[in-house]
Order: C-alpha cells, then structure tokens, then sequence
C-alpha cells in the first residue's frame, strides 16, 4: 500500500538516525547520549522518542526524534546545534567517536500506517 503525501512541510515527522561508531566507543558513546546529549535535547525542546544501542551490531547506535514538521525539525536541529550548550559541551566528545551517521526523515503517518497494517497479530 503506497502512501502519498501532498505537502510533507505540513506532517509530524520522525527523524531516524543511525549511527556508526568508531570500534569500541559504544558504551562510551551511550553514556554521553544519556548524562549530556538527552537532556540538552529536552531543554532546547527536541523530542528524542527512543535511543540507544543497535541489536545487530556492537558499532551502531540509534536515536528516534519527533518534529511537528519539516520546519520544526529545521529550526530545532539550527538552534541546538548552533547553541553554546552543545558547541562547548559533548560535541567534540561525541563527534570524535562518530565514524558515519545516516539520517531518515518520515511522516509520522506513513510509520503509524504501517505498523497497523503490516505487522501479524500476537500469537
């Protein structure tokens, strides 16, 4: 079932990124995302709705946020990024243990569409 969107600026959008470490830094890396990258994501308002470590490789990491929109996404990632708290904080530190990081944007409805539709029922 192909679902269509008119106007993407206009949906809840789910950012997907994965993350592929440099060997060894995962728990490293984790432990960074939890004491000093989460809660700077809450205090400048982004919606981190899941995160942590790959099931299918000890190198991967994943982080799962939620935006109003294209423009919300925009003008969080912008003021975050860009933001003393994240320049002179655990950038540097996350960075270096960051060896590629792949980024996947969807509406909010196309997942929801798909998970009513395209899992099995339990047992």
């Amino acid at each position: 079932m192909a679902i269509r969107f008119n106007n993407f600026y206009n949906y809840v959008m789910i950012e997907i990124l994965t993350i592929q470490l440099n060997p060894g830094t995962r728990d490293a890396f984790h432990q960074l995302y939890l004491n000093e990258s989460l809660p700077l994501q809450k205090k400048w308002n982004i919606n981190v709705v899941a995160h942590g470590p790959s099931l299918h490789d000890a190198d991967t990491y994943f982080v799962v946020r939620r935006f109003d929109n294209l423009a919300d996404r925009q003008v969080k990632k912008d003021a975050f990024y860009n933001s003393d708290d994240w320049l002179r904080g655990p950038q540097t530190a996350m960075l270096d243990k960051i060896e590629q990081m792949s980024n996947l944007v969807v509406a909010e409805d196309a997942i929801s569409t798909w998970l009513n539709s395209s899992l099995p029922l339990p047992g």
